[in-house]
Formats: structure tokens, sequence, C-alpha cells
């Protein structure tokens, strides 16, 4: 049985204006301008330019009243209702421990024709029939943005006759498949990678060269061994001298295993526009943010007055009482967009000088060694804020030092013990472990027992199943995908 019953809740909800700047602060600077120029479009109520002294009086007092609603950092609001981050990852440890929802910018500036395009002008110079271009065609459609084609040929045959009406067999497709592999990238169209790097030797320019043959025989009957480097193996088996692998290994590894190159087959090239700048004058740090981050906008005058005339005269008309709640909406719109820029600034300038306290030893001279652990409560607590303000200042934002450019993220890091008691950063961790890989002898490679053993001498307390871990993070393979000849 149902009823009806009243009951008194206190919660608390953000505001537009509390919503707004939380998707402004995090939003990158090179999306800012865009992001800008769309209000500025929407909104007649705000311009370009610097603001006016007479209004300032009136701004200044608006602001306030924003500060006080827009304050959200210091009370307990539950913004999950309004936005899908996910800061499960809130220790920000640059390690891969982000959610996948998280938005990692880039900006791709390049263009020009698509793989896909350019294999179809390939397939137009060879003289194929219209039946034969369409089954050409469909093959190019299947291949994948790394320029294989996974998908089973017999699919491919019976997506034909249901979409193109065409009745083939295996052997037809095969045909035509042998014809687009080789076309450019040598590797195109492979279905499986023993097959690309077998395209690629068949293609080399001289292909009775003992090292070319030799290679083949690998690719052809040895594969499973030589993607497991078992090189004695492979030469007991072909009965191949050391020189005559090693001189095959060494050409099959300079081939491409992905000819399609990089997604969608074209070129991107991502430059970064940094959100700060860290200047050294006289031994002292000052931070600036990057120009693009300060926009000169103001309220329309005109609308001020038009709205200021409207609200004076007889309000009793229909019309004119709609274009008064008009005219204020878009006046107050234009007032908390830019009370949102500048409460944005004042955040990432609070939390960029906390970040810059807390790791001043790094920025001296930029040595990885010197970053201490740092987690995003560590800023949280410093600057009174929310985690979660953090996490959306530190996402998708770098820094301009006199050492390079960093994501600030880059700085987050979880402590290590060691021998001493004190905390040091994993990513001096890191970089021990990529010295230690980059200084052994790639004939016996040290396995992750070893690299433990050798850490824990140096003082470090790590386990071996946390050594794996930055291994991976590192991309280095395990010890017996090290080994060379």
């Amino acid at each position: 049985m149902q009823k009806l019953h009243l009951s008194q809740v206190l919660s608390q909800k953000l505001s537009p204006q509390q919503i707004q700047f939380i998707k402004l602060l995090q939003v990158p600077t090179a999306e800012l301008e865009s992001r800008v120029e769309e209000e500025l479009e929407i909104n007649p109520a705000l311009e370009e330019g610097k603001e006016e002294d007479s209004s300032e009086s009136e701004d200044n007092d608006y602001e306030d009243t924003f500060e006080d609603e827009a304050g959200f950092e210091d009370k307990d609001v539950n913004i999950d209702d309004y936005l899908s981050d996910d800061y499960s990852g809130y220790k920000m440890q640059g390690d891969g421990n982000y959610s996948p929802d998280e938005d990692d910018r880039e900006i791709p500036i390049s263009g020009g024709a698509s793989l896909h395009e350019q294999l179809i002008t390939q397939l137009g110079f060879l003289k194929l029939n219209e039946r034969q271009k369409l089954i050409g065609r469909q093959l190019i459609g299947s291949i994948e943005n790394d320029g294989y084609i996974r998908r089973d040929l017999e699919a491919i045959i019976n997506d034909l006759a249901f979409s193109q009406n065409i009745e083939t067999d295996l052997d037809e497709v095969e045909e035509i498949l042998r014809k687009i592999q080789n076309f450019d990238p040598a590797g195109i169209a492979a279905r499986n990678l023993q097959e690309c790097l077998l395209i690629q030797l068949e293609r080399k320019e001289h292909p009775d060269d003992p090292v070319v043959q030799n290679s083949i025989k690998i690719i052809v009957d040895c594969f499973d061994e030589f993607t497991k480097k078992h090189y004695t193996k492979i030469q007991k088996k072909l009965d191949l001298n050391d020189d005559d692998i090693k001189d095959a290994v060494n050409m099959i590894t300079r081939l491409n295993p992905k000819p399609g190159g990089t997604s969608d087959g074209l070129i991107k090239t991502q430059y970064i526009i940094p959100d700060f700048i860290l200047t050294n004058v006289n031994g002292k740090f000052e931070i600036s943010l990057n120009s693009k981050n300060a926009p000169e906008l103001r309220v329309s005058r005109s609308y001020s007055e038009m709205f200021d005339a409207y609200d004076k005269s007889d309000k009793k008309d229909k019309k004119l009482k709609d274009t008064v709640t008009f005219v204020k909406q878009k006046l107050d719109a234009a007032r908390w967009f830019i009370d949102a820029i500048k409460q944005r600034q004042q955040t990432l300038l609070k939390t960029m000088q906390a970040i810059l306290d807390y790791q001043e030893e790094f920025f001296i001279d930029g040595e990885e060694t010197k970053l201490k652990p740092m987690i995003l409560k560590d800023i949280a607590d410093k600057i009174e804020m929310d985690i979660s303000t953090v996490s959306r200042v530190a996402n998708s934002k770098s820094i301009q030092t006199e050492v390079g450019i960093f994501p600030l993220k880059y700085f987050f890091s979880e402590g290590i013990a060691t021998d001493s008691g004190e905390d040091v950063s994993n990513k001096e961790v890191k970089s021990v472990l990529q010295a230690m890989v980059d200084g052994e002898s790639k004939k016996r490679p040290l396995s992750d027992d070893k690299l433990v053993k050798i850490l824990n001498d140096k003082g470090y307390n790590i386990a071996r199943r946390t050594v794996a871990k930055y291994r991976e993070q590192l991309q280095i393979p395990v010890a017996r995908l090290r080994k060379e000849l």
C-alpha cells in the first residue's frame, strides 16, 4: 500500500554559474580561445575589450556575489550529478592511473589525403573491370588504421553479396587482395604480422640477396621462435652462423610492423600550448599565465543602457516585459562569464603556486630525482580547495620552464620508502630503473628479480610486482625480449 508523506531535507545544489566555472576550469588554454569566441557569438551583451571604469563598481559588486556563489570548493558539494568526470585515480601519478574519461586534449594541425584515399587512388591505376573495382573498394574499406585486414575474407564475401549484390569466391577476392598488397606503403592489407613482414621482404630491391633470403626463411619457417627471440633454435633449424642470423634479424627489425601508420591514416602533429610560464628572475621564480588565459572581455555598454531604459519604462506591456527579461538574461550571462574567467585565472595561479612551492627543488635544474612524492590531496589541503578542483586544473594543462615544458600531472607521484626512512618519488625509482636497463648487457639482460635485488641494494624498498609494473609503464619489455645478438 502506497502512502504519501512529507519530509524535510537539507541539500546543496550547484548553481548554473558554479557549473559554468567548473567547466571553464578544466578547459586548457588551446581550447579557451574557441570557448570565448563561442560565448561572444551567442551573447550580444558580451564584448571584447577592457572594462570601462564607470562600470567597475557595479561589476565588483556583482563579482562579490558571484564569488559567494562560486566558492563551492570549500563546501561539501557532490558534483557527480552535474559532470561525469571520474576521479578514481585522484593521486595523479601520471602512470596510467587516470580514468579513460579524462580529457587528454590534443590539437591536430595537419591535413592531407587519408590512407584509404591514397589506396583508392592506387586502385584506379590498375586495369580492373567495374566488378573487380567494387571488390577492391570493399577490401580497402576493411583495412584498419594500422594497415591490416583482420576481418575474415569469407565475411567480406558475404558483405559483397548483401550490400553490392556481387557473388564472388575466395580465389577471386584473394587475387585482388594480392594486387592491393603491392600498393604503397609496403606491407599494407596484410592479414597478420607474419604476412606483413613477408610482403615487405619480398619487395626488397635485391630479392636474391642472401640476407633477404635468410630473413624470408626465418619469417616463413621460424616465425614463432623469432617472436620469442629463440635465436639459438633458429640457427640450428636453418643452419645459420652467427653473422647470418645477426644480419637477418637486423633486416627484419627494420621493417615496419604498422604500415598504416597513425590513426585515420593521417599524420598528426601536436603542438603544446603551455598554460603557465615560469621564469627565474634573479633566483626567484615567477609564475605568469599564458596571455590567452586572460582575454579582455566587458559587458556591452549599449545593452546596459538599453536595459536601464526599458527598466524605467511602463512594465504593463507584455512584449516590453519579455524584452526586459531577455536583455537582463544576456547581461547576467555576460557578467557571469567574465567573472568565471577571472575565477579560473585566480584558481589556476593559486594551484600552480602551490605546486611550485612543493617541487621548487625540481624547478631549479629539472633533475627528476629531486621530485618529491606528491598527490592531489597535498595540493588541495595546501590551497584549501577540493581534490576535484585541483584535478581539473592539473588535467590537460602544462607549464613552460627553463628546463622544458611539462604537463602538470607530471609532478604528481606516489612515494617509495628507502632504507633511511624517507619517501622518494616513484619517478626517481623509474629513472634509476631506466638507467639500469639502458646500461645492461643486451646479451644477458637483467631479469625482474635481478632488478629488484639491485634496487634494494641501492636502498629502495620495492617489491618485484612493483618493478614489473614500473617496467611496463616505461614500456620496457621483459628480459627475454630485450636480448640481442
